[in-house]
């Protein structure tokens, strides 16, 4: 089988942490054991996603700084925190710490935008600022700036016995380097590489153009990847991670096969043409046997300019269901990509 262009450098995984509103702690358990078998495996990062009034992890940070102390080598990012719900000063300072406490391994996925279904959320999340508040990239250059070390106010010195610093604390060096944009547009992903960030791009894209354009998946995605890295100081070097959803089956059970077949199809439909008045679009979940996942990545054109994955682990599935998916990922799937253990 022919390699891609790209061999595959990076190795990743990213969940929701689902959880039963009765019982929050066995999900949030199962998440973080997750990450430990991830580390074990070989994985070099693991990424967890928001949900906010949702039963899934609403404090990515929080779960990945108890992260930070059953771990040490994996490194641990949210993909993505959308910041209409962030201050980022204080935001700043969250990640800094968890930066700290893990030794240099955070990656904070950030986007922009206003959250969801903000009508019904703006009056407990901005009670009194919800019509004036900013949801463009200039609330990403906010936490950028204080990330890096830019000065957060002009009130730095000793008031008494007490001493101010003008910059968030603490400050980790190097964080400002491992910034994420999660992006679905050819708009943010240009923005990104301008700003020196990295690019996370996952299942889902916006179709360009006008109704009757092209309305590929992987051709829309190789586009935004292109022009990224385009934008981008480092250039051809810029470093991108794709987030399909993959599900082999190597090891998996009848009964598991069965049932990841039928979740995959049950999402097929919307894959066909985009989706809504944003034209939203939508990959096709990958299952089957690592080596028939393998082919089918080989050939998906976005696959083969990127050198770093963070697969979607499928919602809603049994904690066996994933320790299953991501052992085969780990060494079947990855092995077939031409990825070796430790690399």
């Amino acid at each position: 089988m022919p390699h891609t262009s790209r061999p595959l450098r990076k190795l990743g995984f990213l969940t929701i942490g689902l959880y039963d509103e009765d019982d929050p702690g066995r999900g949030h358990e199962s998440t973080l054991q997750l990450i430990e078998l991830g580390e074990r495996l070989g994985f070099d990062s693991a990424w967890v996603r928001h949900r906010h009034l949702q039963y899934g992890i609403s404090s990515p940070v929080a779960v990945l700084a108890a992260a930070t102390q059953r771990t040490r080598r994996i490194e641990l990012g949210t993909a993505v925190t959308p910041l209409g719900w962030e201050n980022p000063l204080r935001l700043a300072e969250d990640l800094a710490t968890v930066d700290v406490l893990s030794g240099g391994r955070l990656n904070p996925g950030v986007s922009v935008g206003p959250p969801m279904f903000y009508d019904r959320v703006k009056d407990a999340l901005y009670p009194q600022t919800a019509e004036a508040e900013d949801f463009g990239y200039g609330r990403v250059e906010r936490l950028l700036d204080l990330v890096r070390g830019e000065p957060a106010t002009g009130a730095g010195g000793r008031e008494g016995f007490e001493v101010f610093s003008d910059r968030v604390q603490p400050h980790s060096p190097g964080l400002g380097s491992r910034m994420w944009y999660g992006g679905a547009s050819l708009r943010s992903a240009r923005w990104a590489g301008e700003h020196g960030m990295n690019l996370l791009t996952s299942s889902v894209v916006k179709a360009e153009g006008p109704e009757e354009g092209p309305a590929d998946f992987a051709t829309v995605q190789l586009s935004h990847i292109r022009a990224f890295r385009a934008a981008h100081p480092d250039g051809e070097d810029a470093r991108v991670s794709q987030g399909l959803v993959v599900i082999p089956t190597d090891s998996a059970s009848p009964e598991q096969r069965a049932r990841y077949e039928r979740y995959a199809a049950e999402r097929l439909p919307r894959t066909a043409v985009p989706q809504g008045p944003g034209r939203m679009m939508f990959a096709p979940d990958l299952v089957g046997t690592s080596e028939v996942i393998a082919e089918r990545l080989q050939a998906h054109a976005a696959f083969r300019e990127v050198d770093e994955v963070a697969f979607a682990l499928p919602f809603t599935f049994e904690h066996r269901d994933y320790e299953q998916i991501l052992t085969d990922i780990a060494t079947k799937l990855a092995p077939a990509l031409g990825r070796r253990s430790g690399t």
